[in-house]
């Protein structure tokens, strides 16, 4: 089996293969983006909920004096958003929150080797080579 350097690209072969590169990181971090929107507004939304029903939780002066889980029992609000957060987490929302820039990030890891980057949607940037000292 002949190695990579038995049939060199030439310019013109290296050009496409980069493009077409390019073309294909820059669909796959577009087609995140519907996802990663939609969990950010599911995130949001639950932690509001779960801030506001911790807001009237806390300044209910009947939680100081009943038990803990009376407390949570008297605050269904709260107790219903905690639950749906800690589920989310569970579910991995955390991970769908970030999955672009985690791909960009490890692109660029890679291509650091190559003396290129990405940018967050996927567009390659070409670094000058160094310097032969």
């Amino acid at each position: 089996m002949a190695g990579p350097q038995a049939y060199p690209l030439n310019s013109l072969e290296q050009t496409e293969d980069l493009k077409a590169f390019e073309r294909r990181l820059m669909e796959y971090v577009a087609s995140l983006g519907p996802s990663t929107g939609r969990c950010r507004i599911i995130l949001i939304v639950v932690s509001v909920c779960t801030a506001t029903g911790a807001w009237g939780w806390l300044l209910d002066p009947r939680t100081s004096q009943v038990s803990f889980l009376q407390s949570l029992w008297n605050h269904p609000f709260f107790t219903l958003s905690c639950i749906v957060l800690v589920g989310l987490f569970l579910a991995g929302i955390h991970k769908r929150v970030v999955a672009p820039s985690i791909i960009a990030q490890r692109c660029r890891t890679v291509l650091a080797d190559y003396n290129m980057s990405c940018d967050d949607t996927g567009k390659l940037i070409l670094k000058p080579r160094p310097a032969n000292t």
